[in-house]
């Protein structure tokens, strides 16, 4: 499903299901460090999302490495590659790409689903809140609010590789149309230079499919100040 959404140029992988159970000893020794004392479903999430990982690597021909997460939970990818990893419940999926193809990328998944009380509040910006208002209408099929705030994710783990600062949801304004399967994010403060040029604008494409709403940025590389697919 998420490699509907992605360019060829982005690898990936994903699994409706989890994969712990049937690869034991996959993490290495400092993934293990990381989940040491964590729940058992958090144990099979951060396993199943770093074998959709592995499998996408290895499309691109690169071996298995360690793949900790940082500050903010951004994995430190092998060099020379950029990614984006998600899980929620039933959906786990890895998108990887080559840095000289491929400047950053951020995917994310969520259940097409309502979000839970409040949070619509504090994830949308006025304009939005009227657009999703104008979509519901549209197609109630579609949980609009649930895939602005995958949108939005989507655009947090594009943006934060390149500037390592974090970006607030009222920082980037979207623009979802229902006809193209695409978005964009205009963002509201100073966007990270990209072979000296300052990027204003994510594009991004999205997919309502199984019970799940994705969404996917990817930033080519040299694409300049208006940046996607």
């Amino acid at each position: 499903m998420i490699e509907d959404i992605l360019p060829g140029k982005v690898a990936c992988a994903s699994s409706l299901g989890d994969l712990a159970d049937e690869a034991p000893g996959t993490l290495f020794p400092a993934e293990e460090a990381v989940i040491t004392r964590a729940v058992a479903k958090r144990r099979q999430e951060f396993t199943t999302v770093r074998i959709c990982a592995r499998r996408a690597l290895k499309q691109l021909g690169v071996e298995p490495v360690p793949l900790v997460p940082g500050k903010r939970g951004a994995t430190a990818w092998p060099s020379g590659v950029v990614g984006s990893m998600t899980h929620c419940a039933g959906f786990r999926a890895a998108a990887v790409a080559r840095a000289e193809d491929v400047t950053s990328l951020g995917i994310d998944a969520e259940p097409n689903l309502p979000l839970p009380e409040g949070v619509l509040e504090v994830v949308t910006r006025p304009a939005e809140a009227r657009q999703l208002a104008r979509l519901a209408e549209l197609r109630p099929e579609v949980s609009w609010d649930r895939l602005l705030f995958s949108a939005k994710e989507s655009v947090f783990k594009t943006w934060y590789p390149l500037t390592g600062e974090e970006l607030d949801f009222d920082e980037a304004e979207l623009d979802i149309d229902p006809d193209t399967g695409t978005f964009s994010a205009r963002l509201l403060v100073p966007g990270p230079l990209v072979t000296g040029e300052r990027v204003g604008v994510f594009h991004g494409r999205w997919l309502v499919r199984g019970g799940f709403v994705v969404s996917g940025i990817v930033l080519e590389a040299a694409a300049g100040s208006d940046a996607e697919r």
